[in-house]
């Protein structure tokens, strides 16, 4: 077993963070979406199979439909009967005995019919067929309900929808699922050394990061209904970017403005505008400052300004609050064990989050390769990176094979 994460100086520990998060969100309401528009969206309900699948009896090759009954001789000569392929018919046609029938990927069998001979086992002579090689009963074919019956679950409730999921639906008949209400994001970007990459950065400017960093991670997690603004370090604009963000939102992230400088303004204004605080410090390298609150049923998660602290937290937090809010049945992010491929640096006091790359070794084992430059305020190394491993806080560094555990960066 590994260790558990603790949590030092008086700071929430990540897995206790983690519960509150659990504690105190609830699923938003169900509603109704056309399967299209269903991708990356959480089933409130089991969706059943509208129809049999397959819903008639069908060849899975190109070749021949026949009765195994007329195939007594090898090579047997039969004549051509009818030609079938993958479409529409009103009904699978009678074949005569000792008669074949051309049959292609997909085609209705034909009545009668109990088999299918493959091409690459056959021979034509014009308007007959040569069988070259014995074949049994029920070859080749895919029989009506043998994967779904009308009726039968196809997806249980708190899955999400992915590409594959909407084809096995699309295929079961389904044209309309219930889904949860995709949240209602708002998200804050504070910090007045923040100018927009392409513009001239003046001496203490910085290009800004976080923003696109955001909007690409939620992007990428299939979320639309996002805003984004940056917000001054000024108490008037960041009151004003708050309330509005409280009305709108099922959940309202920030970057920078909660630690303890004096422009660090998110904590008190929002606790000034009526948000309950729910937890704030964890005890986590980096992103320890972390912030959550909760107005009537919209969270607020402030995240250290620090893009690999952004990173992170969006991984870790925000992807476990976006999974409560759409009823996953299983909220992420999962985490898994492997081993490290090098030495690794601990915090005697904090549960360390490393950024490394993911690999296995020649047993066939998950290898977490360390990379440089983990300082909160880097993030080039993510060029490599592709994987948090979580160090345990401890006195003694890390050596090569220990085991630890490990989530996608992405979170998802």
């Amino acid at each position: 077993m590994l260790p558990e994460h603790s949590c030092g100086g008086g700071n929430i520990a990540i897995d206790a963070a983690l519960a509150v998060l659990d504690q105190h969100l609830q699923p938003l309401e169900a509603v109704t979406t056309p399967l299209s528009a269903a991708l990356h969206r959480v089933t409130a309900a089991t969706l059943t199979a509208q129809c049999d699948l397959p819903p008639f009896d069908q060849s899975a090759v190109d070749g021949y439909a026949v009765r195994t009954a007329d195939l007594a001789t090898i090579p047997c000569r039969l004549p051509l009967a009818a030609t079938i392929a993958a479409g529409p018919l009103a009904a699978a046609p009678l074949l005569p005995e000792r008669q074949a029938c051309r049959i292609f990927t997909g085609g209705m069998l034909p009545q009668g019919t109990d088999t299918i001979v493959r091409q690459e086992l056959t021979e034509r002579d014009g308007d007959n067929v040569v069988i070259c090689a014995a074949v049994g009963a029920g070859i080749d074919l895919r029989r009506r309900g043998e994967e779904l019956r009308y009726g039968t679950p196809v997806v249980a409730a708190g899955k999400r929808l992915h590409a594959g999921l909407v084809g096995a639906l699309a295929a079961a008949g389904i044209a309309e699922v219930k889904v949860r209400r995709s949240p209602r994001i708002r998200v804050l970007i504070t910090g007045d050394e923040l100018v927009s990459a392409g513009s001239d950065a003046g001496r203490g400017e910085i290009f800004d990061s976080n923003g696109p960093l955001v909007a690409a991670w939620f992007a990428a997690a299939g979320y639309h209904d996002v805003h984004l603004r940056r917000v001054p370090d000024e108490q008037a604009a960041v009151t004003s970017a708050l309330a509005e963000a409280f009305d709108n939102a099922d959940l309202v992230v920030s970057t920078g403005g909660v630690s303890v400088g004096d422009r660090d303004l998110l904590p008190g204004t929002a606790e000034a505008l009526g948000a309950q605080r729910l937890f704030w410090k964890v005890s986590q390298k980096p992103g320890k400052p972390l912030y959550s609150a909760q107005r009537g049923r919209c969270l607020f998660l402030g995240l250290p300004g620090n893009p690999g602290a952004v990173l992170i937290n969006l991984a870790v937090f925000v992807r476990r609050a976006l999974d409560r809010l759409e009823g996953l049945d299983a909220p992420g992010p999962q985490r898994a064990v492997g081993r490290l491929g090098d030495r690794a640096r601990c915090d005697a006091h904090r549960d360390t989050w490393l950024r490394v790359r993911r690999s296995v070794d020649a047993e066939g084992r998950v290898l977490l390769l360390p990379l440089g430059r983990q300082a909160s305020h880097m993030i080039s190394n993510l060029a490599q990176a592709d994987t948090l491993a979580l160090l345990p806080a401890r006195a003694n560094d890390w050596a090569p094979g220990e085991a630890v555990e490990w989530l996608p960066l992405s979170g998802f």
